[in-house]
């Protein structure tokens, strides 16, 4: 759906001095770089993207620094900026954003590890996601291998991305798996005063699933098997104030991805499910939006996350990220024709196709409703030229609440 652009500067009119609601759209990782494959022009440049180009063109653009200097570009960090939480007051690591969305209450002396299911050969990390194993495959070696474990407790989650729980731990550091593909495992295992414990629980896991019927059958299928678990971003809850504490305005949460109902969940926002809504390349992308608009009847600000660029610059497929960022920018449509309130879209990172992993570099952000500049349309060269300049991450939200 493209939406004529008088149309939209004719909503903008009517919704002038008023207390407006927001929907912020997120594309995960969908900025990148520019690739000679395509002329120069980066994915979102070279895709068709009338909507997003509205967008720019009818308000202002600019760049936002959602990575914080000494962090890594990880989602977690950056949601949470996007959000408003600074991740140098407010970070703890993703373990216990996962385990609030999973309704996982942490003791004390927890400490909670992400933990994906990961194929593995010959020391070298082949893929971050065992094939995007399916989630009651993932349930089945889980089960299997916290039999063989003492001291920490497995929780099998949606297809490879699971948590681990450390009780009485202490804290230690691994490399994200996505950001390791196609390079030898040794340099990146953990280290820290729990890397014993979880280095050994990586060795059980990789013997327990050598056999495993779940791998045997995902073998003959030509699928990739499980070859053991990657526990890494571990912490303690942290304790931010809520989203109506913080901003007088009640906020929603639409995604697919533990990670992201996490800092809902914490933040003390509405979770909002949508059937459909897989967290991959084959989600539904009109369902997220539509269910959008019906939360934005009671809420103030619903914040819609997309995973699908992310997992397309994971998997190193131009293909499928600028299909990823038109079907995106396709239901950006519904939303320009049917809600008058403001409307924000951007990426939380870089997910650059020749790294296959995220970047801190600062992320083009877009937003209707609130004035306009020359903008032309909706990449990462224009934000540049946006009349916003460079802005903090935290700073976003109340820029978008600013009466």
């Amino acid at each position: 759906m493209i939406v004529p652009a008088d149309l939209v500067v004719m909503h903008l009119e009517e919704e002038e001095g008023m207390k407006r609601k927001c929907l912020l759209i997120l594309g995960d990782g969908m900025a990148d770089e520019p690739i000679e494959a395509l002329g120069g022009l980066s994915p979102l440049e070279y895709a068709s993207t009338p909507n997003l180009d509205t967008i720019a063109r009818n308000g202002r653009m600019g760049l936002l620094q959602t990575v914080p200097p000494g962090f890594e570009p990880g989602s977690d960090v950056a949601n949470l900026s996007v959000l408003g939480y600074d991740p140098a007051l407010y970070y703890t690591g993703r373990g216990p954003l996962e385990a609030a969305s999973m309704g996982v209450a942490l003791a004390a002396g927890d400490i909670a590890y992400r933990c994906n299911l990961v194929t593995v050969r010959d020391g070298v990390m082949e893929d971050f996601s065992a094939g995007h194993i399916s989630s009651s495959e993932g349930r089945e070696l889980f089960d299997s291998l916290q039999k063989e474990l003492d001291g920490v407790t497995l929780y099998p989650g949606i297809s490879y991305r699971n948590l681990l729980v450390f009780h009485h731990g202490n804290g230690a550091s691994s490399t994200p798996p996505h950001d390791i593909v196609g390079q030898p495992i040794d340099s990146y295992l953990p280290t820290g005063a729990d890397a014993d414990t979880l280095r050994h629980c990586m060795e059980v896991s990789a013997e327990v699933f050598a056999d495993h019927p779940v791998n045997t059958k995902r073998i003959e299928k030509g699928y990739s098997p499980a070859t053991s678990i990657w526990p890494w971003s571990g912490g303690k809850t942290p304790t931010i104030p809520s989203f109506e504490e913080r901003y007088g305005r009640s906020g929603g949460m639409i995604s697919a991805v533990d990670l992201l109902f996490g800092i809902a969940r914490i933040a003390h926002m509405e979770v909002i499910k949508v059937p459909g809504a897989t967290g991959y390349l084959d989600t539904d992308y009109e369902a997220k939006i539509r269910y959008a608009l019906d939360a934005l009847k009671r809420l103030d600000f619903v914040y819609v996350h997309v995973e699908a660029p992310d997992e397309a610059g994971h998997l190193g497929s131009l293909e499928e990220k600028v299909k990823a960022i038109e079907r995106l920018d396709e239901v950006i449509g519904i939303a320009l024709a049917e809600f008058d309130g403001i409307i924000a879209v951007l990426p939380d990172h870089p997910t650059p196709l020749r790294l296959r992993t995220h970047t801190s570099d600062p992320v083009p952000f877009a937003v209707l409703g609130k004035g306009q500049d020359e903008s032309g349309s909706y990449s990462e060269r224009e934000a540049e030229k946006g009349s916003y300049g460079l802005i903090r991450g935290p700073k976003l939200l109340p820029l978008l609440f600013a009466e």
